[in-house]
């Protein structure tokens, strides 16, 4: 790696997160990957220049223990990329308790509980980045409620952020997706929408910028990576 500072991606073994973390392999920054313990954390692992800590994301506790753990590596934090969530199709009538509570601490305290714990490490460097990822829906369109609004807090959260940590050097910014053309995706859509669908590799590229220090002057902002999806 030409770089010993480390970027942390959250859900990266994901579509995206693979494409995030190839992205940043490519450009020189090694990867601190966390996310749930699986036989994908353990792959992404075998690569070179990728660190895998195993973790359950929407707890607190265990995010700051594995942000801890990560204090040993070889590699510096330097960014956060907050990959990780979850999604849930549904109109008002069919939120209930159990898929409400699970977007939130899916899409919404994966992100804060992440925030926290690396805020002050990124101080102690003196600054850094934080990337969050929100939605189309978040701020446009009709969309399933109980997501579209989980994904509008991480939205408000990524402002609020910017401006509480701008002192410290800290820059915290969202990206847009819509419809990414992921496997998963593809067993759903029509040909129309396959067709004008983002590719993880494009969306990858933004927030890498948005990572890097090309984007200095850019914090509190709300990406759109939806082309015409």
């Amino acid at each position: 790696m030409d770089d010993d500072t480390a970027v942390v991606v959250t859900g990266a073994t994901g579509a995206l997160g693979q494409a995030v973390v190839t992205e940043f392999l490519a450009a020189g920054r090694p990867v601190i990957a966390l996310g749930r313990a699986s036989a994908r954390l353990d792959e992404l692992g075998e690569r070179d220049g990728v660190y895998a800590v195993p973790v359950d994301l929407v707890s607190r506790d265990t995010v700051h223990t594995a942000f801890a753990a990560a204090d040993a590596l070889p590699v510096t934090p330097s960014a956060l990329v907050a990959l990780a969530g979850a999604f849930t199709p549904g109109k008002l009538a069919d939120v209930d308790e159990e898929g409400l509570d699970g977007l939130w601490r899916s899409n919404f305290g994966s992100v804060l509980w992440a925030a926290q714990a690396i805020a002050p490490r990124l101080a102690a460097r003196g600054g850094g980045s934080i990337l969050t990822v929100g939605s189309k829906t978040a701020v446009q369109g009709p969309a399933p409620v109980a997501h579209a609004t989980s994904k509008a807090a991480v939205v408000r959260l990524t402002q609020l952020l910017a401006d509480e940590l701008r002192h410290e050097g800290i820059r915290v910014n969202a990206v847009l997706p819509s419809v990414i053309d992921t496997p998963a995706n593809r067993s759903w859509m029509s040909a129309d929408l396959s067709a004008r669908s983002v590719s993880p590799a494009a969306i990858a590229k933004v927030i890498v910028f948005l990572s890097g220090p090309d984007a200095a002057p850019i914090s509190g902002a709300a990406v759109p990576v939806y082309g015409d999806a």
